[in-house]
Formats: structure tokens, sequence, C-alpha cells
């Protein structure tokens, strides 16, 4: 019987991620953990792994990172024969990187995502969400995550990359197989990181022979430190970064915050009725459907809270079992867009903390924004038939909804 077919005997030494139920719904389980006499669990399943689920053991192992290295953040093992961090197996810098490396990898790419550098994509991405609308609004009808939230991240990071937006297709693609059924099929997982390395390549190769005014594969590959040019390693791995780690968590996000919109009708009325909340309501949609669990791995003995953790161990950083711990959120189930105190860990802690959270958090603004406005009134046609990915991110792929077909007009 395969490991996701074995039932679960006991979560605290047995879980498993890739479990259907869990995947649906995986609250009840970091529950159950969290108030267990062992709130950091260990599982053989997948090849192994342990998952702390109080919030300040997250942020105390993010914050650890001689201890607790990043050179796999994948929640599975590595693809037989692929290195993680090599070259073959794809690496992203900053979040794959250690310091030193990291410091620089971190800081070359902070200025292309501060506030001021994001903010030119908020029309061009209001302007996508309409265009997506305009395709399904007078048919009543309509998959939320996948007419919708799953085309934004991915065009908007294309027109970043100054990559053709025709390829949109083929990229969604390659992020599942690396983020989704690639979770389990290793085979599919390395053969999806293969199309994306193969693709930048070819990229890198073409701004080398045509450089371009104002684009960042441009930029990047002219970028220096400490007066010498940066390898082309390391622009392919953070054209990787962009590709694989911002779109398929902010489709995600996305996702559940309009599959949870379309089952609390006081919440679009508060946000229609009260607009200066929306700062506050998308920290606490963050927090409340964090979608992303990323791993490290143990570079020494030792333990931890107890935990008799060995060099080369997994450990599962799951950022939405500490974003719904009662020790730091009041009622951290409920969805309270006046929560006054709300230091959520949607993206990570400590030196990993996601560089591109401000785009993120724009495209989800802007997202929820336009669909609301065209679409004020809705509701799930099937709470049932409602599907999830989950292991590294979390997030419906099939949200179907109905609506009046008199809308708002973009």
């Amino acid at each position: 019987m395969g490991e996701q077919q074995r039932p679960v005997a006991d979560l605290t030494t047995d879980y498993d991620i890739m479990d259907p139920g869990f995947v649906r719904d995986p609250f009840p389980a970091f529950d159950e953990i969290r108030e267990s006499a062992c709130p950091i669990a260990h599982t053989e399943r997948w090849g192994g792994s342990w998952m702390p689920t109080r919030y300040e053991d997250i942020v105390a192992i993010a914050q650890e990172h001689e201890t607790f290295t990043s050179r796999g953040i994948l929640v599975m093992p590595p693809v037989p024969g692929a290195a993680e961090g090599a070259y073959g197996a794809v690496a992203a810098p900053p979040i794959t990187s250690d310091p030193p490396d990291h410091h620089w990898h971190r800081r070359l790419i902070l200025p292309v995502f501060s506030p001021q550098s994001v903010a030119k994509y908020e029309q061009g991405t209001r302007d996508l969400c309409n265009s997506l609308i305009d395709e399904f609004i007078g048919k009543g009808t309509a998959d939320a995550a996948g007419d919708y939230a799953q085309h934004i991240p991915v065009r908007v990071i294309a027109t970043m990359l100054g990559v053709p937006l025709e390829m949109e297709t083929e990229f969604t693609s390659w992020v599942r197989g690396v983020l989704e059924q690639g979770m389990t099929d290793p085979e599919l997982r390395q053969a999806s990181r293969m199309n994306i390395i193969r693709f930048f390549v070819e990229q890198l190769e073409d701004r080398k022979r045509n450089p371009r005014e104002n684009d960042l594969i441009t930029d990047l590959l002219n970028a220096k430190v400490e007066g010498a040019v940066v390898d082309d390693i390391y622009v392919l791995g953070v054209c990787n970064l962009m590709l694989v780690a911002g779109v398929d968590t902010t489709w995600s996000a996305i996702g559940s915050t309009l599959w949870h919109m379309a089952q609390h009708p006081e919440h679009r009325r508060m946000l229609r009725e009260r607009p200066e909340l929306w700062p506050q309501a998308v920290e606490e949609l963050l927090r409340v459907y964090a979608p992303v669990t990323m791993a490290r791995i143990v570079d020494h003995d030792v333990e931890h809270q107890g935990c008799p953790m060995k060099a080369g161990d997994r450990v599962l950083m799951s950022f939405p079992a500490a974003n719904r711990d009662p020790r730091q959120f009041e009622r951290p189930d409920e969805v309270d867009f006046e929560r006054e105190h709300n230091r959520h860990v949607a993206f990570g802690a400590g030196i990993h903390r996601c560089a591109g959270s401000n785009l993120a958090r724009l495209e989800l603004r802007v997202a929820l924004q336009t669909w609301l406005e065209r679409i004020p009134e809705f509701e799930l046609v099937d709470p049932s038939s409602v599907t999830w990915a989950g292991g590294q991110v979390r997030g419906p792929r099939r949200c179907m909804v109905r609506f009046p077909t008199v809308a708002t007009p973009a």
C-alpha cells in the first residue's frame, strides 16, 4: 500500500501532508498536533520530516538559519540523482541561499520588489483582471480559480521578466509540474524543472545578443557585486524563483480569498462600505489563508524542543499552522478585518522572509477589488466540488461560483 493510501495512525508520529483530507483542510490536524504533548510532529512518510505547529517554534527555527539551512526548501525529498540546490535542480536564490551568499543574493533583487517598483504594475494588473472577467461575466458562472486567479500572477511575472505572454499555458504547466503534480511524481518534477531552466537559458542567450532596455533579465545580467558581473547561474536562479515561487503562491492566495468571499457576504459588504479597511483586510486574508509551507534542512545533529533532529533531516515550516496558533492570535480561525495585532508569517520569517511580498500584496488586493467591483454578489455553486492542491502550496484549483449576469461593467 502506498504512503498516500496507508491510513494515518497518529498525527504526531505519522502525519501525511499529501493525504486528501489534509490537503483539503489541514487545520484540524494542525490544531490536534499543536495542543498535544509534542507540538513538533514527526513522520517517516515522503522521506521523513519534522513539522512544528506553534508560531513561536516556527519563527525560532526560521531565525536559526545556521542550524536550519535553506539548501533544500521543497517539502518532498529531492529527485533521485539531482542534488537540491545544484544547477540541474534549479536553485532559486535568495530563498535557497544561506549566508554569506544570501546577503548579496537578496540585496540585488530587493529594489525590483520595493513598493515604488511594484506600483507601476498596478494599472496593468487591473486591466488584466478586467479582461479576464470580461470573458465570463455574461455567463453567470465561472471558475474563480481556473478562469481568474490562476491567470493573474503568471502574466504579471511574464511582463516583469519580459518573456512572451503567449507562453502562459507552458509556464503554468511547468509550475504545476514542480509544485503540484510533481510533489508525488519525481520524474515529472525534474522534467518540469528542466523545461524551466532550458527556457531561461535561451532567454539569457537572447539578451546577451540583443540587450533590452527596461528589461529585468538584461539588468540582472549586467548586475555587479564588488565590481564583478554576477554569473549566469545566479540570474537563472532568480528567473526560476520569480516564475515558480511568484506564480503558484499568489494564485493560491487569490483563489483562497475568493473562496472565502463567496461564502461571506458580510465581508464583501464591509469592504464596499468601508474601503479604508482594505489594507487590514489583505493582511488578515493572508494570515488565515497563507498558502506556503517551506522546508529547512538540519545542518547538524541538534535537540530542538526535546526533538532529536539529525543532520539532513527535513523540517516543514508550516506558515499556515503558525498563523492559526491561538497563543499568537485571538480567535485564530475567524476572519476579522479589524484585527489589531496581526504579526502573521504568511511571507515567512527571518532572513528568508519573502522578497516579493509587496508584489503579492498588490496582486491580491487588485484581483479582489476588481472582482468585487464587477461581481459584488456571488456564491459557491457546490462547496463539495471545490478541489485543492496542497503540500508545498495550498489553494483551490477548481472553485465554481455563480452570480447575477447583470453585473458592473468595466
